[in-house]
């Protein structure tokens, strides 16, 4: 049945109608009925396409030898009337030679009068693909020895291939030649070529007449192949109809058969059985279910539903809904989380969108992201149920994360206070003003601190100041080192919180534990140095501090001291450092072999047995135990993961630094749009230059600002969270639950 409705979809397609997108509305019918209908429909469409096939061929053939006719008539009479000059020297070279006959050519015996057949010059016609005329005319050449003439002429219309269903252009040929031998050549050379011939008489009145029948014919066959086609256009134009609806019952019933033919027969052979995996929350629902169907069936047996241990580890199911579900395949994305292990959506519902708006932060482009976001949604029932290109579906699944993303960049925007890039006076005035009038119209000198700092954000201020890319450089670039820290100790105490859940009380003691001494000790404490710096107003070279912390810990900090008792916090802090790494790496790997080889004491013999017993393949032979745990594998496991984690608490939190350098770069870009090129255009006086410039900075603004900076800025805090974030805890080893459903079946599906 599925095959039927493969091949009515095809035929609807080759017919260039559409199937109906909304069934006729018809009562249902079972599946046997269905079945009789298709199989009705499929044998008239087959019956009706070898019909049309036939009508086709015939009319293909009398078409072309209608061409032909035409062409092979003005070959015959162009060259009786082009041989009328040469006549004269033929007539007179013929009374003057007695062997004439035997000694002239082909073409001279042509332009004889009188028949051919008299002078023994006789023609092929016929017609063949165009492609194919240059091959067929040097084989004829080379068969015949150049004993031919070939003569030919573009056909005036284009023939249908019903193999292809394609128009296909073609060429009349006209082959004189002598002799039977050269006949019978040319005629398997154009078997060989698939050139089609066709006799034309010699006589101009037979000629004519035939040329009649054939087109009278031709008209009838097209009355007939115009009235076959509307019949089967109609015929399956209420196919259409129902060609939805149909596939839809067809793919219902096969996913149901193909989820049965998963079940297994009892030992009685009357009751089947199937194993699956439920959500916990969903038993009393399915135990319903089952019910209900016991009862709709008058089933003489109920349905018994059990609770089974499994040895495989379960699939993983996160209940989401339209806001969560995009934040989640975000996660899937990187990896299916393994049964209860912490789902890292749940923290990048924020900090994704947060990481975002750090590289993003401007206030205007936020509101233009807020708006496009709130038109998806305000639209989502009309978008949701139509059909989206690949683009726009990719923007609408991602609409909520749009929502936050542009949320949180208004906020990073307001505490960058740019909007497109202009600073304004939104919480109040500015910290700084003129010392004295000579610096009203040079913001770049003589300011002073007057008054509180500002409440909010960076100080307008700055914006056009001679400092104010190393203000905005350092403070970006320290933000985001604490933001990496942060979040770097979140994934960390992540991974703790998974080991105590799953019972892993060496994962705590020889990972989760040397990992926070190892990554605090060192960028733990640039992050306090970072924020006592800002707290007290100290000039201190934190370069310096943390180079000299490892080159030299015992040399005087000198100015560059932040606190009393730093030198000797230093030297402990990398003490600890040093001893967190050999934590890592030595004692997991010794306590696993310990732990195993104290488990397995005193079963390493096996029970005796015959001969025929294999030993190793009893489930709880203490040999298969001890071929479990392979101690040299498991040390270079945990070396690799000790490795990975010193150098990656380095290269992470300078990957963090990324935060910084895109937050630099969609500032500066925005600065260069504002004044070299809205400025610079409102600086005219013409309204035509004004427009351009206008003009030239909404496209920027939209396609690089917003499009551009958008996917560079989404990319990057991608990065950051699959990579920075997710190695700290997340293995992403599981599998999606995929549950049984109707609604997830495709058009493409089998």
């Amino acid at each position: 049945m599925s095959r039927k409705l493969r091949f009515f979809k095809d035929q609807i397609h080759k017919a260039g109608l559409l199937p109906s997108p909304h069934p006729a509305s018809q009562p249902d019918i079972e599946l046997e009925e269905l079945e009789m209908q298709l199989a009705e429909h499929e044998h008239e469409l087959i019956e009706m396409n070898s019909n049309t096939e036939k009508l086709q061929q015939t009319y293909n053939e009398l078409l072309e030898f209608k061409m032909v006719l035409q062409k092979a008539s003005d070959f015959l009479v162009s060259s009786r009337s082009n041989s009328t000059v040469q006549e004269r020297e033929m007539v007179e070279n013929v009374y003057s030679n007695d062997h004439y006959a035997d000694t002239a050519s082909l073409l001279e015996q042509e332009m004889q009068p009188g028949p051919s057949v008299q002078s023994g010059v006789r023609f092929v016609s016929g017609i063949i693909c165009k492609s194919k005329v240059l091959t067929f005319e040097r084989m004829l050449f080379r068969a015949t020895r150049g004993n031919m003439f070939f003569n030919q002429a573009a056909a005036d219309d284009q023939i249908l291939d019903p193999s292809s269903n394609e128009m296909v252009e073609k060429t009349v040929f006209v082959v004189f030649f002598s002799g039977e031998q050269a006949r019978t050549k040319i005629l398997k050379i154009c078997e060989a070529f698939g050139a089609n011939c066709y006799p034309v008489p010699e006589d101009v009145t037979k000629r004519m007449q035939i040329t009649r029948e054939v087109s009278s014919r031709l008209s009838e066959l097209e009355t007939t192949l115009d009235a076959g086609t509307r019949h089967r256009d109609k015929a399956l134009t209420s196919i259409g109809f129902q060609l939805a609806k149909w596939m839809n019952m067809v793919g219902r019933e096969k996913a149901v058969y193909d989820t049965l033919n998963m079940l297994n027969f009892d030992v009685t052979k009357k009751c089947l059985v199937g194993e699956g995996w439920c959500p916990i929350f969903a038993k009393a629902k399915i135990q319903e279910a089952l019910q209900r169907a016991t009862f709709d069936s008058n089933s003489q047996v109920g349905i018994i539903f059990h609770v089974m241990d499994a040895v495989e580890p379960p699939p993983t199911y996160f209940r989401t809904n339209r806001f969560t579900s995009a934040f989640q395949e975000i996660v899937d994305a990187y990896g299916v989380a393994n049964y209860q292990e912490a789902n890292p959506a749940v923290y990048t519902v924020v900090t994704f969108p947060f990481l975002f708006a750090v590289m993003f932060g401007d206030w205007g482009h936020g509101i233009c992201l807020l708006l496009g976001a709130l038109v998806l949604i305000a639209r989502e029932r009309k978008l949701g149920s139509q059909k989206l290109g690949s683009f726009m579906e990719m923007l609408f699944g991602g609409r909520y994360v749009l929502l936050l993303m542009s949320i949180f960049s208004i906020y990073c925007g307001l505490i960058y206070n740019e909007f497109f890039s202009v600073p304004f006076h939104i919480f109040g005035e500015s910290a700084y003003k003129c010392r004295d009038s000579s610096c009203s119209d040079a913001r770049s000198i003589g300011l002073i601190k007057s008054r509180d700092p500002y409440p909010f954000g960076v100080d307008p201020s700055w914006r056009g100041s001679r400092t104010e890319l190393p203000f905005l450089n350092s403070l970006k670039m320290k933000l985001s080192i604490l933001l990496g820290v942060v979040q770097m100790n979140l994934g960390i105490i992540l991974s703790y919180f998974n080991a105590r859940f799953f019972g892993n009380s060496l994962d705590i003691k020889y990972q989760f534990v040397p990992q926070m001494i190892f990554l605090n000790c060192l960028f733990g404490y640039l992050s306090l140095l970072i924020v006592i710096k800002w707290c007290s107003g100290s000039q201190a070279d934190l370069y310096h501090v943390m180079i000299y912390m490892f080159l030299s810990p015992f040399e005087d900090l000198g100015e560059n001291k932040l606190f009393w008792g730093q030198g000797v916090l230093q030297v402990i802090l990398l003490l600890c450092a040093v001893v967190a790494v050999p934590w890592m790496l030595f004692p997991k790997p010794f306590i696993l072999k310990r732990l195993h080889t104290e488990r397995f004491q005193g079963r390493t013999y096996g029970l005796l047995g015959t001969s025929d017993m294999n030993i190793d393949d009893e489930p709880d032979s203490a040999r298969q135990h001890q071929e479990d745990f392979n101690f040299s594998e498991e040390f270079v496991h945990q070396m690799i993961h000790s490795i990975e984690f010193v150098l990656g608490a380095v290269s992470n939190t300078a990957s963090y630094l990324r935060l910084w350098a895109l937050s630099l770069a969609h500032s500066e870009l925005s600065t260069v749009f504002y004044e070299k090129v809205l400025l610079l255009a409102w600086g005219y006086e013409n309204i035509i230059i004004r427009l351009v410039g206008l003009a030239v900075f909404a496209f920027a603004t939209a396609f690089i600002l917003l499009m551009m900076e958008t996917l560079s800025a989404f990319l990057h805090a991608l990065r950051l969270h699959w990579v920075e974030f997710q190695n700290k805890f997340y293995h992403g080893d599981g599998y999606k639950f995929r549950p049984f459903s109707f609604a997830s079946l495709t058009d493409d599906d089998d």
